[in-house]
């Protein structure tokens, strides 16, 4: 059974940092092409950042140069650290799997990947 487990959400003020964890188990791990996405109540998700099994990664405008994504494929961990947060940031993080055991690309859109976490709150306030 594939799980993907968020952990690292909280609350914070405005240029904070928050280091969000997805712990990987099942039919996949972080070798995969593996993303994070936010999503505000009433809006849709959103990609924020993707990784590759060759580490090549992807941003959204929005946080590049204060998101970092990376993954510790030992542990089967995805991350993404998050400064100099802003209001604007408060969403639920969700990561996301797309279930090979190995990709190439960058991918951040919710359609590209099958599997998701169950999400975790940040909430950045000013």
């Amino acid at each position: 059974q594939v799980r993907l487990v968020e952990s690292g959400g909280g609350s914070v003020q405005a240029g904070g940092s928050l280091r969000l964890s997805c712990a990987a188990s099942g039919y996949i791990d972080s070798r995969d092409c593996m993303g994070w996405f936010r999503q505000a109540p009433g809006k849709e998700r959103e990609g924020v950042a993707s990784i590759d099994s060759d580490r090549l990664t992807s941003y959204a405008d929005s946080v590049k140069g204060r998101f970092t994504i990376s993954k510790d494929n030992a542990k089967s961990t995805l991350y993404l650290q998050m400064n100099s947060l802003k209001p604007e940031d408060s969403d639920v993080y969700y990561c996301a799997a797309r279930g090979f055991l190995y990709c190439s690309g960058a991918y951040i859109t919710t359609h590209e990947y099958d599997y998701w976490g169950q999400g975790t709150q940040v909430t950045v306030s000013s």
